[in-house]
């Protein structure tokens, strides 16, 4: 498993990019399934950097796991923030117009149809979002 910890600004966004990509691309991930994943790393992380310590600062963990046959990749996104699970809120109604629908939900409606598995626990005093994908 391979790690990197970063503080939680978004201007980190470019090195977690660059660590998941180099990842993706030595377990033969395509470019769809790279572009599937940065979309959903850039998602989570984004979010995490506004809401999980504001107005305060801490830290991410991102971990990234490759495993089995074919292989799935993990990637798990760990902070000691306040405790929030973005999977319980209710996916947005895509079929109302952008006037009629609610603000937000979009980004993690998003993550969960392109993601094979998205899993979400609060453990030790951590929010541990976990997504994962086939390598295709």
């Amino acid at each position: 498993m391979k790690k990197l910890i970063v503080d939680a600004s978004t201007k980190n966004l470019p090195e977690i990019l660059e660590f998941i990509d180099a990842e993706l691309e030595a377990v033969g991930a395509g470019m769809k399934m790279i572009f599937q994943v940065d979309l959903a790393v850039e998602e989570i992380y984004t979010n995490i950097a506004h809401y999980a310590y504001a107005p305060d600062d801490g830290e991410v963990i991102i971990q990234f796991d490759a495993y089995g046959n074919p292989p799935l990749v993990e990637i798990q996104f760990i902070d000691y923030g306040k405790s929030f699970n973005p999977l319980d809120n209710p996916d947005p109604d895509i079929t109302l117009t952008a006037e009629e629908r609610q603000i937000g939900g979009l980004g993690v409606l998003m993550v969960k149809k392109t993601m094979d598995e998205v899993d979400y626990r609060f453990e030790e005093s951590k929010n541990i979002l976990s997504i994962k994908k086939y390598v295709s």
